[in-house]
């Protein structure tokens, strides 16, 4: 015969455990013995064992009681059926783990792999760090707002990043990134870009400069991500519109109208209009 703190120790519970099962109507109390001690016999290990595993996988004390007092065949229904709610919280719990992992992943948290793998490949290139980073910060939005579409803007990525004088773009980026407003070697910076620019168009087309097809609310959510983290683009995009080429998250010619160098027709007046509008309410134009 056991004492309760015999009970309770070969239960793998508390004395104070034993009492509130007591209490609850759970485990029976013996009878005290003529010393005033309460004896308990082996089927109260037992029954005190069932107790504690049914409780400690979450069923509530009042269900415990219910089954305590089930058939053979309930009590095997019952279980079973714990059983399959604890396996459905260990796959929820293990989705958790996954995203608790990923919080420590870098990019991959926000990004598709296709994409994180392009940053990678940049990073690899010697691309400036800041220049990946508003890539990626560009991409965030892009991949939410559409994902059906990254599989075809990555296809062009790779495409790209394939030819040297695109890495050399991405690198002539990174440079204009600590040069002052008023630094004359923007300029030349600027030239590189425009003769970048020139060269693909006539290479192999205008509409292979830029076919993205982004929606105009979401080029200026990029536009604003990308000047926020690179200040200095927005007097190179100056320069760069001088030379002929306008845009960052969309990179197009400048529309100088039909009337030649003054623009004095009313056609080009408007278009003059429209894309100082438009420069406003992008913050600066830049090429991306």
């Amino acid at each position: 015969m056991l004492t309760i703190g015999e009970l309770a120790s070969y239960a793998g519970v508390t004395v104070r455990a034993v009492r509130h099962y007591h209490a609850k109507g759970l485990l029976p109390e013996p009878e005290r013995d003529h010393s005033g001690y309460r004896r308990y016999g082996a089927d109260a290990v037992v029954e005190l064992i069932r107790i504690r595993t049914l409780a400690e996988a979450g069923v509530p004390l009042a269900r415990v009681r219910e089954l305590l007092r089930a058939g053979e065949e309930e009590f095997a229904a019952a279980v079973a059926e714990i059983d399959r709610r604890l396996r459905a919280e260990i796959r929820e719990r293990q989705r958790h783990r996954a995203r608790i992992a990923r919080l420590a992943a870098g990019d991959s948290l926000a990004l598709p792999p296709e994409v994180v793998e392009f940053l990678d490949r940049l990073r690899a290139l010697g691309v400036d760090e800041r220049i990946v980073r508003v890539e990626r910060d560009g991409w965030i939005p892009l991949a939410a707002h559409a994902p059906e579409r990254v599989p075809e803007w990555m296809a062009r990525k790779r495409e790209q990043i394939a030819d040297p004088r695109f890495i050399g773009f991405y690198r002539t980026l990174g440079q204009a990134l600590d040069r002052a407003d008023d630094d004359p070697r923007l300029a030349g910076l600027a030239d590189e870009l425009a003769a970048y620019l020139t060269g693909m168009a006539e290479e192999r087309g205008e509409d292979y400069i830029d076919d993205a097809e982004i929606e105009p609310p979401l080029v200026r959510v990029m536009d604003t991500l990308a000047f926020d983290t690179m200040p200095s683009a927005r007097r190179l995009i100056e320069l760069l519109r001088q030379r002929g080429w306008t845009g960052w998250t969309k990179v197009g010619r400048v529309d100088r109208g039909a009337a030649g160098p003054r623009g004095n027709s009313a056609k080009t007046r408007s278009s003059a209009r429209t894309g100082a509008r438009q420069e406003r309410e992008l913050g600066g134009k830049g090429v991306r």
